[in-house]
């Protein structure tokens, strides 16, 4: 019975073998790095934004306009050929107004 217990000691001692110090550091440890993400997350989040708009910077206000134009009159095309089959007069109305 000694024998077992004798392992079962053995193989948990180095589980068990924390110096509580040394965990009571670590926790404070992370307990200050998350409440200085919290406390600088404004600042963190406009710094994240910022180098975004370095790698991806925002279209202009007429590349903006010209991208919106094209995707309606792709989409106006789509619905021209939709109907281009079933219904040719709801078709020809469609490409009376894609003309304007």
């Amino acid at each position: 019975m000694s024998t077992v217990i004798s392992a079962v000691q053995i193989a948990f001692a180095s589980a068990l073998d924390f110096p509580l110090l040394s965990m009571l550091q670590a926790l404070l440890s992370a307990v200050l790095i998350a409440a200085l993400l919290v406390l600088f997350r404004p600042l963190l989040l406009g710094v994240a934004r910022a180098a975004l708009l370095l790698v991806k910077p925002r279209l202009s206000k007429e590349q903006r306009l010209a991208r919106r134009l094209m995707r309606d009159a792709m989409m106006l095309n789509r619905m021209v050929n939709a109907m281009d089959g079933g219904a040719p007069s709801h078709a020809a109305e469609l490409r009376a107004l894609a003309a304007r």
